[in-house]
């Protein structure tokens, strides 16, 4: 079993769905191939344990991350990534990750951080318990 997924004109995914196994040909072709084929949609496989350029049991990352709809797809590099959410993040080509300009403190027992674009500073939010 392997994901795959479909991309716009734009390499933007589309779908992402569950599949034959990568090493599996459909009629002759190699997965990807038929499933575009079949489509009329460029198709990607893509890891679901992968993330941020890191394999999860330890075998060979596959392009950086674990696509999902809406997550771009780069040539150039083969691999996936989000959407930029904020304008000051800049892309880690290791991870292809986006990083902030100021690294996220510790969330603690009673609070987290969300991310203040406007001041490029992290904001501590109080989480409420019953």
């Amino acid at each position: 079993m392997a994901h795959y997924a479909f991309l716009d004109k734009n390499n933007i995914v589309t779908e992402v769905i569950t599949g034959v196994d990568e090493t599996e040909l459909i009629e002759g072709l190699h997965p990807e191939i038929w499933y575009e084929n079949f489509r009329g949609q460029t198709c990607k496989r893509t890891s679901y344990n992968t993330t941020a350029g890191v394999h999860m049991n330890n075998g060979v990352p596959f392009r950086k991350n674990y696509a999902g709809i809406g997550d771009f797809y780069d040539k150039e590099w083969d691999a996936f990534r989000t959407a930029q959410l904020y304008s000051s993040w800049k892309l880690n080509y290791e991870t292809f990750c986006w990083e902030p300009p100021v690294p996220k403190p510790e969330d603690g027992v009673d609070y987290a951080w969300r991310w203040g674009e406007i001041n490029k500073e992290w904001i501590k939010v109080t989480i409420l318990t019953k």
